[in-house]
């Protein structure tokens, strides 16, 4: 209950009442796929379009493999696979969407046609978000006669496991856009935090892609095999990171003293470690290094049997962080 004694709105609730019931999802690959299925899950009817050839036999097949972990986690009211609709017209799947979530290849020239399109059929109200992992709204809506309702929505894959969304407005981005599209993944269950200023890679990816450079460096270099760099993160650090971010994590090292502690006495080594951090570049040679590297990790396992590992885990993981109600 509320301060005021009131139950909380639900979240179908809330979306009725920022007039969400139809979402389209525009490319229906990994991503597109994923998000088709967790739209679903969350009671919400959707529209789905790609041209591609074979896409909707694809994205059907792709919501069935999602759905049994989807109900693990707990279905919405009303929540259904019926509800998808597959269209061959993108403007058909907009033009009666009330959210749209725009999944298509990472080429701005191909962004800014594709919104013009969208932005066309859609109803006036009606957010556009793109998933696009390191391009700028602001190019991205630069072709739209509406250009304030477009919306980046990025999010962590798979989708329908992570819940982080990156929410970014372009420069002509209005501030009750950003609101609603909060407000809107809040509502169904995401994480949203909103990006305040347009940067390559957005926050996440920035920081997935400093630790990549210094893991991609020590293999080039010779100090650690492949197995033993993702032995070392996913054994150590990752597993506190799982439970909280870098900063909390740093003020818990501290003990009493919390990350004051720490920095007073790290600050200075931490320093001289990103002074020696190195810059690889992206060889041919370090390609095939890394590759054979992942390969003799992976022996026989295969891809299909550690993606379900690890869907399972990250469902347990993101339950149990829930029941703790202790962490953020």
């Amino acid at each position: 209950m509320d301060d005021e004694g009131r139950e909380p709105l639900r979240a179908v609730e809330i979306m009725t009442l920022l007039n969400v019931q139809r979402v389209a999802v525009v490319g229906t690959g990994v991503i597109g796929a994923s998000w088709t299925a967790y739209f679903l899950a969350q009671g919400l009817d959707v529209n789905a379009t790609d041209p591609s050839p074979g896409a909707e036999g694809r994205l059907r097949d792709a919501v069935a493999q999602h759905w049994p972990t989807l109900q693990r986690f707990g279905l919405a009211e009303g929540a259904s696979i019926d509800r998808l609709r597959f269209h061959d017209s993108l403007e058909d799947a907009v033009s009666v969407a009330d959210f749209v979530q725009e999944n298509g290849p990472e080429r701005m020239d191909f962004k800014i046609e594709l919104f013009r399109r969208m932005d066309a059929a859609a109803p006036p109200e009606t957010i556009l978000a793109s998933s696009s992992s390191g391009l700028a709204i602001s190019g991205v809506q630069s072709g739209c006669a509406h250009p304030q309702r477009v919306v980046l929505g990025h999010p962590f894959n798979p989708p329908h496991l992570i819940p982080l969304v990156e929410v970014i407005g372009g420069e002509k981005t209005s501030a009750e856009v950003i609101e609603r599209t909060m407000a809107f993944y809040a509502a169904i269950g995401k994480r949203p935090i909103h990006v305040k200023r347009e940067v390559k890679g957005h926050i996440a990816n920035r920081l997935q892609a400093a630790l990549w450079r210094e893991a991609f460096h020590l293999v080039n270099e010779g100090v650690a095999s492949v197995a033993d760099i993702d032995t070392a993160i996913a054994h150590g650090p990752g597993l506190r990171w799982a439970v909280m971010g870098p900063f909390m994590n740093l003020h818990l090292s501290g003990g009493a003293g919390g990350i004051e502690h720490v920095l007073a006495h790290l600050g200075g080594p931490i320093e001289d470690w990103w002074k020696d951090l190195g810059a690889p570049s992206m060889t041919a040679e370090l390609k095939q290094k890394v590759a054979a590297g992942v390969a003799e990790e992976l022996g026989a396992r295969r891809t299909a049997d550690l993606e379900a590992a690890r869907d399972t885990l990250l469902l347990n993981l993101i339950r149990a962080k829930t029941d703790t109600g202790k962490l953020d």
